[in-house]
């Protein structure tokens, strides 16, 4: 089904062809701009790339840019624009432009671009056409990078020494060479809107980007990433961040990223890159190749994350599994069709408590994991097992293999194809589930975390386990319920906040002669008279089989009921048998 970005485009420009992920049509502003048609304006409409409506005209006729920036241009309501919010606010519609500017001197500046620095621009693939869009220029000994404000004047200017980068002054009103105005083409800011934008350091730098037709601002130096005010790029969604090759440069940026939280990718340099190597430089050596270079580092760029990469997540789980072996909505499922059909899939906060060793940590493991490998991003918040058991026991279930079988050496090939198979099934896993283990655990962190994972799955959704309520993170142990309570609205604002469903493990009360009930009901849960008013769905999941009997593993099977629900009728939901010895459970 078309999207509402695609359906936009597709409507304000009848005469579009569309292949695959592109859209062609003749460019309007061309047309409006010269009377005849002279452009093709591109729409990049790939749902799963960063730049999805994204545009632009190959004749450079206007800045490309995201669906407002083609509303405004095009003097359409932006009401009738995918993404508008009419209650933000623009950085630079509140300042007090000067009468006096600089944008005639930029022409004759222009006009001084001599044809050795033409010459110098197209070693690194940067075109006249790119210079002019910029207005560019030259005063007969620096370049000149006018700073055009959101106004569409430019009132300072950096002078800058084409072979000596550290030999520069700004020219014109010193009001606009203060920290807050330091953005080279800041209006690819707005023109950027609900997209993605690169940001570069050096404004030199940022003319190979250009030149590819990517949108893009820079700062003089790393160091002025410290000044950028946050909340000026509040409404890009998708940030960029490209230093230079170099300590510092590296270290303004991870700074620069940890303020301005989860939207910043920075872009890392190959290992074999030679240190303070810069982007032109890099436009410079790569032989009319730049667009794959920059692509491939693009795709290679991770945001800055509270969570290791999911290769290193992998590689230390497989390391330690290695010295174990010696040798070495709708789709809001838990795939228990049961278990689906009486809550109408998993949505909302859902709270299932259970006697101990009743499997529900193995019974969230298995449902965490089927959802991920459905590609739903799951945040598995265990204080219980571990990361390793988690994985270990994902494992078994995925192989068919007992933790004994995988941790030998003598495993026959159909087992170990089995085994390989399934530890590649469970590194595809990890991009979509995160276990975290913080015993210092808040519910900011939280927020973050989920932000973070439906940000990196690019998911309007996400799911959350907690093993277990009772084990949640809280200061004054003698204020457990009071604690419990405090974190059950928590958790029910982050579900109205952020679109999260929860499945809660939580611990059964006990009777007065230390029994556990047999009949399941919403007092059955310890410490928490919140729960009832909290939960969407309570369950009690309780064993149908004697804990002293010598049966066989394969013969337990548990009792799922729902005891309260605020849309469903309590019941039995299902009976689910142990799938011994693989971690898991079968639905009867």
């Amino acid at each position: 089904m078309p999207d509402v970005i695609t359906t936009f485009y597709v409507q304000q420009l009848p005469e579009a062809e569309r292949n695959n992920h592109i859209l062609q049509a003749p460019c309007p502003f061309c047309t409006e701009k010269n009377g005849e048609k002279k452009g093709l304006l591109v729409v990049f409409l790939n749902q799963e790339s960063f730049f999805h409506g994204y545009f632009r005209c190959q004749h450079r006729c206007v800045a490309g840019g995201f669906p407002l920036h083609f509303a405004r241009l095009r003097g359409i309501s932006p009401a009738q624009t995918p993404g508008y919010d009419p209650d933000r606010n623009y950085f630079g519609r509140e300042v007090d432009y000067p009468v006096k500017n600089l944008n005639n001197e930029l022409l004759s500046f222009s006009d001084k671009l001599t044809a050795e620095l033409h010459q110098y621009f197209l070693a690194g693939g940067v075109a006249p056409e790119v210079l002019g869009e910029l207005q560019i220029g030259y005063n007969g000994r620096y370049l000149v990078y006018p700073y055009v404000q959101a106004d569409g004047n430019c009132y300072a200017a950096r002078c800058v020494h084409p072979e000596r980068p550290e030999d520069f002054f700004w020219y014109g009103d010193e009001r606009f060479f203060t920290e807050g105005f330091r953005i080279f083409n800041a209006q690819d800011i707005e023109r950027c809107e609900n997209g993605t934008l690169f940001l570069v350091e050096g404004e030199k730098n940022l003319l190979p980007l250009k030149q590819l037709g990517l949108p893009g601002i820079a700062v003089p130096t790393a160091a002025d990433l410290e000044h950028l005010e946050p909340l000026r790029l509040a409404w890009v969604q998708t940030i960029f961040l490209w230093v230079n090759h170099n300590a510092e440069s590296e270290a303004m940026a991870k700074a620069f990223a940890t303020r301005v939280g989860y939207k910043v990718r920075i872009i890392r340099w190959p290992e074999n890159a030679p240190r303070n190597t810069a982007l032109f430089q890099l436009a410079t050596g790569t032989n009319n190749q730049l667009q794959q270079t920059v692509f491939a580092m693009v795709r290679e760029a991770h945001a800055f994350s509270p969570f290791p990469t999911p290769a290193g997540e992998y590689h230390a789980f497989n390391e330690h599994l290695l010295q174990e072996s010696a040798d070495s909505y709708a789709n809001l499922t838990s795939g228990f069709a049961k278990l689906d059909r009486a809550l109408g899939g998993i949505h909302g906060i859902n709270i299932v408590g259970g006697t101990p060793k009743a499997g529900k940590s193995a019974f969230f493991i298995q449902i965490a994991s089927t959802m991920a490998l459905r590609k739903l991003p799951v945040l598995y918040y265990d204080f219980e097992n571990g990361r390793q058991k988690i994985y270990l026991r994902i494992l078994c279930r995925l192989s068919r293999l007992s933790l004994e079988q995988i941790r030998s050496s003598t495993l026959n090939p159909e087992e170990r194809g089995r085994l390989q198979q399934a530890q590649q099934t469970l590194q595809r896993c990890l991009h979509w589930l995160r276990v975290v283990n913080d015993r210092k655990l808040t519910p900011e962190t939280m927020r973050r975390h989920i932000d973070f994972l439906r940000h990196e799955t690019r998911s309007d959704y996400a799911v959350v386990i907690i093993d277990s309520l009772h084990k949640l993170p809280f200061k004054d142990i003698s204020g457990q319920r009071s604690a419990i309570d405090g974190w059950l609205r928590q958790l029910e604002a982050i579900r109205d906040e952020l679109a999260v469903s929860f499945l809660v493990i939580s611990e059964l009360e006990r009777a007065a002669d230390g029994q556990f009930d047999r009949q399941p009901h919403l007092g059955s849960f310890k410490g928490s008279g919140d729960i009832g008013y909290s939960a969407d769905n309570a369950m009690v999941l309780l064993p149908n089989w004697d804990p002293f009997d010598n049966s066989p593993p394969t013969d337990r099977v548990n009792d799922l009921w729902l005891v309260a629900s605020r849309e469903r009728s309590p019941g039995k939901v299902g009976s689910y048998r142990l799938d011994f010895p693989y971690w898991g459970f079968r639905e009867e």
